[in-house]
């Protein structure tokens, strides 16, 4: 007899993502397994990366990878540490190793979703670069996507925040997202199936947390009036966005050096002939090129950078995120940092 569908769906789902990692990462089946490539698993204790962490550790043992566990104490509530300290024995008792628990201080920049964002990233960083690991798998699944696609809707900032989450970020293609195609309650079932131990977040349940409300709020609401296809058809809109997304910054990439003259600069008369959508990600690409943060750098910004090109009245110097500055000056777009 066959494992449970859903603990199936899973391992599949990682078995696939692991053939991906081998194949940009060749291993010698032959060679010592120390010498194999290193995927680690972010595993917060809850029901989505305990599944992963399950399904990488079954997955791992037939094919030339080590498999590890990486798990982030945050410190936002009190017994973390002792928490993160189960959950990594609980990762080692899957067969996974090495296995880490790492304490950061969140800081308050964006807000404390986006801070304790911030500090796991850095984190997972920091142990990928100390183990020489090769990726490293996060348990997002399509309900998350759903509601990253909402919240990027509610920004109101363009195509790009519609495509959600991608399966491969990072650099060097590190981060890895194989539950994207699965739902949450999928995932959940594996767990139970597979008699796993987890630890449900109160962040996750608390409505001082926007994704939280919208989880349990919003979502659900849109359920109820439009039915039950909402998240999938969510997902679905993210990898569409995406797929016309990453085809306009390649036509900006090509657009900007066409619209550079001779000396290099950018010619009003030349980003004028584009297409909105391309002329701004060419803006966009030349600001932060310059030193403007892309985290800080909101579609306000670019409207207005894009008047100096439309909309030109004599408009004076605009600044700009990270000390940058913009004029129009003699038919050209001058940007540079203070």
């Amino acid at each position: 007899m066959g494992p449970h569908p859903a603990v199936a769906a899973i391992r599949l789902a990682v078995r696939r993502v692991l053939h991906d990692v081998l194949t940009e990462h060749p291993a010698d089946p032959a060679a010592p397994r120390d010498a194999h490539p290193l995927v680690l698993v972010a595993c917060s204790g809850g029901a989505d990366s305990m599944a992963l962490a399950s399904a990488l550790a079954f997955e791992a043992r037939k094919l030339p990878v080590r498999a590890g566990g990486i798990t982030v104490d945050h410190g936002l509530q009190d017994g973390s540490d002792s928490r993160a300290g189960e959950v990594a024995d609980r990762m080692a008792a899957l067969g996974l190793g090495p296995v880490e628990a790492v304490a950061v201080t969140v800081g308050r920049e964006g807000g404390p979703e986006a801070a304790a964002r911030d500090a796991r990233y850095a984190a997972l960083d920091a142990a990928a670069e100390r183990h020489g690991a090769t990726a490293i798998l996060l348990g997002h699944t399509r309900d998350d996507q759903a509601e990253t696609v909402l919240l990027g809707l509610a920004r109101g900032s363009g195509i790009r925040s519609l495509s959600g989450m991608a399966a491969v970020s990072g650099a060097r293609g590190r981060y890895r997202r194989p539950f994207l195609r699965l739902d949450r309650q999928t995932v959940r079932t594996a767990c139970i199936a597979q008699e796993l131990a987890v630890w449900d977040d109160p962040h996750n349940s608390d409505p001082a947390y926007t994704r939280s409300r919208l989880r349990h709020e919003g979502l659900p609401a849109l359920e109820k009036a439009l039915g039950k296809g909402v998240v999938e058809a969510l997902a679905r809109t993210a990898q569409l966005s995406r797929d016309d997304a990453d085809a306009l910054d390649t036509w900006a990439a090509d657009a900007e050096t066409t619209a550079r003259d001779e000396a290099g600069a950018l010619a009003c008369d030349k980003l004028s002939g584009l297409p909105p959508a391309v002329r701004r990600r060419v803006l966009r690409r030349a600001v932060i090129a310059e030193g403007a943060p892309a985290g800080s750098l909101f579609a306000r910004h670019i409207e207005e950078l894009d008047r100096l090109i439309t909309g030109w009245r004599g408009q004076g110097a605009i600044n700009l995120p990270g000390r940058v500055e913009a004029r129009r000056q003699g038919g050209r777009l001058v940007i540079r940092q203070g």
